[in-house]
Formats: structure tokens, sequence, C-alpha cells
């Protein structure tokens, strides 16, 4: 790539800031390319051609002058002869500053072991609390790093895309930033999975030589129904980048043949009114798909994002996405929180739409503040950053903002600490729900409470925000302490008898030590509360014993949280297996029955706790015992139930029972129970079987009526 002269760059930054102070940029400039002189890049250019390239794609995003100097100075303190003193002198304490936080992040190895990167990314958000530009520097270093991925070595490549889907992509959708997001996760894609990307463009170009071209047909059918209306806007389409289809196809477990919303289209209108017009126009022509409609303009995210999503079923059937906003709207959405930033003839922009970093910030790392450990963080992080958000009303009709897939208990907890512990039940739109409800958009949430209530540990694996997982694990601690160390003390019983060792106080002492842990109660504290894991505790002292014992564990001795006069019965209802939340409930003249925790007929029990029983799958390996019901639907044909009976036995899973559930000309819905070793056995077999292009569809039967 040919490098961009200082006259180019300088063009590039007075299209927007004619003000500029060309002068300076002129020197940083000269002064970079002074200091990089004689290095090079791995593809071979003079290395100076990166940070020229980095400030090219920060004036895109039309930032200050400060901003692009520090991306012309950005590798100058960590690379060259270049120091602190040496920039403040020549460009200023506030640059120097920048140049400084950017060179702090590049030695962050982010991608490192869990409990480092924890450390890591709280020295992130500390970068980020002193000067959001620093990151934008950063976002564009790795853009540019990305672009020109292909002159590093393999696992080079490979370590750069993996941490860039896990970190840097994400980093910049939080940050409003989707394009940037979009654009990093295709390139990242590209390295991780070229296969995979590859097959989606190849059929793509197939869908477009049987189908012409759809974007220009829509976008012709959207203008015409715009004009009908009088609406002054304009009109965007595109295909969805090769990534985006991807985690689609993954989500919903679809090929790419049976997804329908592979066209995102963009309406840009005048004024906000015309936003709710052009959306009346559009679902007036086409009929809007139930639960896909979003308004983010009455209801912004928190890093100002406003825009109006609705999906229609457009030609032949296929699902349309199209998004509304204003031009001050689709600024804030391009730059995210950035457009604080950016100028517009030589001013600071006035879009008033545009968030306050700041505030932006304390709102972000506010979340977690909880955190008592680096792990914790890690976890609350991790979830807030790849969350999208569902806007809930309080009975008061106050908006709660919440991530996508919140529950009751994540409202509750949003709320106060307190009523999340006492919670009881909850009440959307009215209606008594089960605790585990996702909650959407829109809905009205009451909660109930009731004194003496305290968390359970089901709760744990019922709420997905950083905030709820720390409170409960908090009061789950402080009230069930003794409860937990008595579970602990079984856990790791079994644990070690394993692996042939006994579960001494001296044992668990040494491994409190390598856990870095307070003493051994809080070792077996920590593993009653599923914090730590069986194996966990006998790895921290026999690290070559805890990884194979090759001995399978008897059906009767799967489940481990019984006292010694009670048997277990696996529920039929949900039929859980090895490696999935499980929970026990006590019936009278039947022991107790093993539920997943997602099973519907635990609803029955939700004001029993008396009979609930925190249990866990013993660690190790589990024969193929555990039967699993699979609906599977297959086409009509001779031969097909034979092979895909022959499919089943070739990934070593078993045939117990089968039963016709439904007979048409054409296909054949059975129900088929499957004997099983584990989840994780479960998802090869059904994964196996959709592949099979004679089974129509497969999913995992429930049937709540199924009595134990």
């Amino acid at each position: 790539m040919p490098k961009i002269d200082v006259e180019d760059l300088i063009s590039l930054v007075r299209n927007y800031n004619p003000r500029t102070n060309q002068d300076m940029i002129r020197r940083a400039y000269a002064y970079g390319e002074r200091m990089h002189e004689g290095q090079f890049r791995q593809s071979g250019e003079p290395y100076f051609t990166h940070p020229v390239a980095v400030a090219a794609i920060l004036t895109e995003m039309r930032l200050d002058d400060a901003t692009i100097i520090t991306a012309l100075l950005h590798d100058t303190i960590e690379d060259t002869k270049s120091t602190y003193t040496e920039i403040v002198e020549q460009f200023g304490a506030d640059v120097a500053e920048l140049v400084d936080g950017v060179t702090k992040l590049t030695n962050l190895q982010l991608s490192s072991s869990e409990t480092k990167q924890a450390e890591n990314f709280r020295k992130l958000f500390m970068a980020m609390s002193k000067d959001l530009r620093v990151i934008l520097v950063k976002l564009a270093d790795r853009l540019h790093n990305m672009r020109t991925i292909k002159s590093m070595r393999c696992e080079k490549q490979v370590q750069k895309a993996r941490e860039t889907m896990d970190i840097y992509a994400p980093l910049a959708g939080r940050m409003g930033m989707q394009w940037m997001r979009e654009e990093l996760e295709d390139l990242a894609f590209r390295v991780l999975n070229p296969e995979g990307r590859n097959s989606i463009i190849r059929r793509f170009i197939t869908l477009q030589r049987e189908t012409g071209d759809v974007i220009q047909q829509i976008t012709q059918d959207i203008r015409h129904e715009l004009e009908e209306a009088d609406i002054d806007a304009d009109v965007f389409g595109r295909a969805k980048k090769p990534y985006a289809i991807w985690r689609k196809m993954q989500e919903k477990s679809q090929g790419f043949s049976r997804l329908s919303d592979i066209y995102g289209f963009r309406v840009i209108t005048r004024s906000e009114a015309d936003c709710y017009r052009v959306l009346g126009a559009i679902h007036h022509r086409w009929r809007a798909v139930p639960g896909r409609f979003k308004d983010y303009i009455s209801q912004p995210k928190t890093n100002g994002y406003r825009s109006i999503h609705t999906t229609v079923s457009g030609r032949d059937g296929k699902r349309v996405e199209v998004q509304i906003r204003t031009r001050q709207m689709h600024e804030v959405a391009e730059a995210g929180v950035a457009a604080h930033w950016s100028y517009r003839d030589g001013v600071r922009a006035s879009n008033p739409f545009a968030v306050d970093p700041a505030k932006w910030l304390a709102a972000l790392t506010e979340r977690f503040a909880n955190a008592e450990d680096h792990d914790e963080f890690l976890e609350n992080v991790k979830l807030e950053m790849y969350a999208d958000q569902v806007f809930c009303f309080s009975p008061k009709g106050d908006v709660v903002k919440l991530p996508k897939g919140a529950t009751p208990l994540d409202y509750a907890y949003s709320i106060h600490t307190r009523i999340g512990d006492s919670c009881v039940g909850a009440k959307v739109d009215g209606i008594r729900v089960p605790l585990w409800t996702r909650l959407k958009n829109g809905q009205s949430v009451e909660i109930i409470t009731a004194e003496g209530q305290r968390p359970q540990t089901t709760w744990i694996d019922i709420v997905v925000t950083g905030r709820a997982k720390a409170a409960i694990r908090r009061s789950l601690r402080e009230e069930d302490r003794e409860r937990y160390i008595k579970l602990g003390r079984e856990l790791a019983r079994v644990a070690f008898e394993n692996v042939g060792r006994k579960a001494t106080d001296k044992a668990l002492s040494t491994a409190a030590k390598t856990l870095a842990l307070e003493d051994a109660a809080e070792v077996l504290a920590r593993l009653g509360s599923a914090e730590l894991r069986g194996t966990d505790v006998v790895n921290a002292i026999y690290p070559d014993l805890a990884r194979d014992t090759g001995d399978e564990i008897s059906a009767d001795r799967a489940v481990v949280g019984l006292s010694a006069d009670q048997h277990f019965t696996i529920a039929p209802c949900c039929q859980p297996v090895p490696g999935e939340r499980i929970v026990g409930i006590t019936y009278r003249g039947k022991g107790v029955i093993v539920h997943a925790i997602d099973c519907p007929a635990l609803t029955g029990y939700e004001e029993q706790p008396e009979r609930w029983i925190d249990l866990h799958w013993q660690s190790g390996k589990h024969p193929a015992v555990h039967s699993v019901t699979l609906n599977v639907t297959i086409r009509n044909d001779a031969g097909v139930l034979g092979r895909i009976c022959t499919l089943i036995g070739d990934q070593k899973a078993n045939i117990s029972d089968m039963h016709f559930a439904d007979r048409k000309p054409d296909f054949y819905r059975l129900l088929i129970d499957v004997d099983l070793r584990e989840a994780e056995h479960l998802h090869t077999v059904m994964t196996a079987l959709e592949a099979e292009s004679d089974v129509a569809g497969i999913e995992r039967f429930r049937d709540a009526s199924r009595k134990p």
C-alpha cells in the first residue's frame, strides 16, 4: 500500500476541519518519519506507513488534531529513541499523555490467561477513563493491523484475530461504532474460519445469479413507497457481512438457504417526525415480522444510538431488516461515543445526540464496581461488552435498561440488592411468570418480595448480569456458608476418591494455598457454591492424576449432593444429562427427582424452597446410559430411516426406543430415545443428524406431562 504523504493527510483533515493546525501536523509527520527511519513492517514496507494509515482512518471519524497527531506518533515512545519529555516539548502535554496512554495499552497482553486478562481489562478501563481518545487510536491501530494481517506469521495471525474477535470488536460495538465492529469481526473471521467465510460468499454469488440484484430491487420498492407518501429521504441497502450471517446461522442452528433476513436497508430522513412516517409507509406496504420491532429513538442506547428497527416480509417472502433514522442520528450511529470529538467546518460538531464520554464510561464502569476478584470482574465485563439491551418498564412507568436475555431477577437486582435478595416471584405485563423468563422490549415488570426470602444457588444460572451474579454469590456466601461447606466436603471426597486419594484437611489446606484462597473452609465453601469444581481442587495438588482417571462413573453414582439414605431418579419430563445444570426436588415416597434447571415443571415448586436440593453431576467420564428423546422429521423414502439409525450408531449412541408421532405422504416425524454420555455427546449426535440432507428438522423433545 503506498504511503499517504503529509499534504494528502492534511487534505483529509481539512475536509472537515479547515482550521486545522497544518504546521503541527507537518511537524508530527516529519518527526514520526524521522524516528521510524530504517524500521520496516513484516510486509517489507517502511514502518511509518502504518502510523500514517492509522491517522487516515481517524480522519474518517472527523477527529481533532491532537488525536490525528497521536496516531502519527503512537509507536514512537515504544519503538524508537523518542521520549515522553521530548513529545511534551514539541507537541504539548495533551498529545504526550495520549501517546503514553496508547503505549501502555500496546503493552497489555490481552489474550493471555483468564486472570491476567482480567487484570488487563481493569487497566484497559483505567486508560479509557482518563481519555477515551486513547481507545479510538488503539482501535484504528488494530483495524489497520487486521487489514494488513496477511504479512504476519500464521500463528500470530490466529492470536491477533482471536484477540480482535474477543476484545476489540465487542469494544467497538459497545462504543457505538458498528461499522468498525463489523469490519473487525469480518477480518478476524477471514483468519479464523476462511472456509466458512468463503462458503457464505459463494452462496451469495449463487443467490444473486438466481434472483438478480435483490438489493437494488428492494431499494427501488422502498423509494417508490416514500415518493407515494411524499417523504424526502435517502435509502441504502446492503448484504450483511459474512461473519454476521455465520453468527446468525450458529444462533438459529440453520443453514444458509433457510436464513431469510440476510439483507439490511437504511432510510435516512430529514426529521424525527419523518422517521415515524417512513415506518408507517413501510408497514402499510409490507407485513411486519412480530417481535422484531425496536424503537431506539424513544429509548436510546447508552452510547447515544438512536434508530427505529423493523423487519418486514419483502419480495418472495424474504425478510428484510430496515433501520430508520435522521442524519444526526446516523452520524452518532457511525461514530458512536467518538461523535463527541468530531469536527465540522473547523468547530466541534454540535450533535444533540452525541453522548458525553465521561458519563458513558461512568455508567459502564459502575456495573463493574462490585466485582470482588479478577475472575468476577472479567465475567462482568464480558457480559456487558457482548450484551445488546432490552428496555423494560417499572410499575410506575420508569424505564429500566438491561442486557438482552435478562430475567426478572436481573431486573430486581438492578433496582436494589435488597429487592433481588427478597424476590419470590414476578409479574410481566400483569401475568405471573417463572423467574427464569427472558424479558422482551417494552414489557412491564413487577417484583414480588417476601420478608425472610434469601437467594437460592440456582439463581446464579438464571441471571445474566454481572451485578446480579455478584450480589447472589455474596449473599449465598454470607447466608449459607455452613451448608456450602457441608456440600463442598462431599464434592471434595468424591473428587479425590476418583483419583485414589483422600480429601484430608491437610490436602485441602494445601489446595487453598495453591488456589490463593484463605483456608480449607473457603475451598469447601466455593466447591459447594459451584464457584470451584472438584477437578480444580484435585488439579491444584495432583495435576497429573486429575487429567484422566480412565474409569467410567456408574449410573447410580452419577449425581453428587444427596445424603446417604436418599436415592434419585432422573426426571422424564426434561431428561437432564451430565454437563447440564441440575437441581433436585424431594418427593414423598419417591426420593429425589433430578430436573434440569430450565425445566418448566419447576414452576410448581417456586414457593416450596424446602424441597429444593443443590445437586451436581459427578465429574469424570459417564457411560452412554442417559436417555434423551429427539423429535426428528425425516423424508419418507426408501432406506432413509435405516441411514438415520446407522448415523446415530456411528456417533457411539444407542437407540433405546422409537415410535412414529406423525406420518405424512412426504415426511415422517419420529420420537427417538437415544442413550448418551453427556451434553457434548448430545450436541454431536444432533449436529450429525442436522447435517443429513434427508433430515428436515431435529430438536430435543421434552414433555411436561411425563411424570416421575
